[in-house]
């Protein structure tokens, strides 16, 4: 069963991240799935060169699907071989949790945004999945104001020291 990511896991190794999403979603809840890859997309995960900042989860046939991930082709391949940059990628995930997915989905204003690509202790490829609402413009200006006096403060702090 897919498990939550547990963040201070450090057999993990994360490949991409999703920066932006937590400033511009509100995270509800977190969980990890498997990702259906070709091996050029693999070996292209493993030197660090994939980009989810636009990318979604999307319901297509009743599975689930990563949309407009950028895992950019693997030089060292031959061409026949080579994969779609951004091709729709299947998540593999237990029915049970698919089902809660969905129904989160057809909530209105949420959706399913991924916050990282890592590979786990067992050097498998998984993503991170939040489901997410989200923020209006005065909600992000709200964020960006705590984290600047968080900022400031530890300045103020290290300076006393």
């Amino acid at each position: 069963m897919a498990a939550k990511k547990k963040n201070n896991d450090p057999e993990s190794k994360t490949v991409a991240q999703n920066r932006k999403a937590r400033f511009n979603y509100f995270i509800e809840d977190t969980l990890e799935a498997g990702i259906m890859l070709t091996g050029t997309e693999v070996k292209s995960l493993r030197s660090g060169q994939a980009s989810i900042n636009e990318s979604y989860a999307d319901v297509k046939e009743g599975a689930l699907y990563l949309l407009n991930a950028h895992i950019p082709e693997y030089t060292k391949a031959h061409g026949k071989l080579q994969h779609e940059v951004r091709r729709p990628r299947k998540l593999l995930l237990h029915r049970r949790e698919m089902d809660k997915l969905i129904g989160a989905v057809q909530r209105k204003g949420t959706t399913i945004v991924p916050l990282a690509i890592f590979f786990n202790k067992r050097g498998i490829a998984k993503v991170s999945l939040g489901i997410a609402s989200g923020k209006k413009q005065y909600d992000k200006r709200e964020t960006e104001k705590k984290r600047d006096w968080q900022r400031e403060k530890s300045r103020i702090m290290r300076e006393k020291n």
